[in-house]
């Protein structure tokens, strides 16, 4: 009697196919634009940020109304100007274009999620859109280069923002409207205890120039060249 043939080997259980392309880690747009008189609460929250990163408390004075009734009285970029950065988890909506400026949209793809702690405090359009840093430049000129530039007075990114590119971002988007105006250059300063500020400006292609050193007039100083 011939032998029992062996049973047949198992089948497979049956693979789901995986989507051809499937989106890796997390997806977030970023949007640099004009900021405006309605971003005031904002900037002001994101100037006080700043000043406590510095260390500098106790030098900080502004007020939304202050800041309300100077920052908006010339137009863009031939005085004081900011740029607003905005992060979303969704693209941004169709929105009225400044026609002086266009907004820079991109979209980063990280690893993890960032956790914002202070997300409610800084909404700004919707449910989704935060507030996560702004630049404040002004024009400036040079006799040598007999060409008009800009000088960046503030970068500030949130912290839980940070290291992601967004510094880079803004300052980018400065010295792209310098080149597109044809000035000369973009200067600014740095904290000679930031390091990590100074390695990124250097990485950028900045030259610290360490034989200058800031004077500045203010407060009492200031006032006594005031009238009699």
């Amino acid at each position: 009697m011939a032998a029992a043939a062996p049973p047949p080997p198992p089948t497979p259980a049956p693979v789901e196919a995986l989507p051809k392309s499937t989106p890796a880690g997390h997806t977030l747009f970023s949007r640099i634009r004009l900021a405006t008189p309605s971003d005031v609460p904002h900037i002001h929250k994101l100037v006080h940020q700043m000043a406590v990163f510095e260390h500098l408390t106790h030098q900080f004075a502004a007020t939304e109304s202050a800041l309300s009734s100077t920052l908006f009285n010339s137009q863009a970029f031939h005085s004081f100007t900011i740029f607003i950065l905005e992060v979303s988890p969704n693209p941004f909506p169709e929105s009225t274009v400044n026609p002086l400026y266009k907004p820079k949209v991109q979209v980063l793809n990280l690893e993890l999620p960032i956790e914002d702690p202070e997300r409610e405090r800084f909404k700004a359009e919707g449910d989704d859109v935060v507030v996560a840093g702004f630049v404040l430049f002004f024009p400036n000129y040079s006799t040598f280069l007999a060409k008009p530039g800009f000088y960046v007075e503030d970068l500030f990114v949130r912290e839980c923002y940070r290291r992601k590119g967004f510094g880079k971002m803004l300052l980018s988007a400065v010295a792209k409207q310098a080149v597109e105006m044809g000035y000369g250059r973009v200067e600014w300063s740095v904290l000679d205890w930031n390091v990590n500020a100074i390695k990124f400006y250097e990485e950028m292609g900045a030259k610290i120039l360490q034989e200058w050193r800031i004077c500045r007039l203010t407060g009492e100083a200031l006032e006594a060249y005031g009238p009699c």
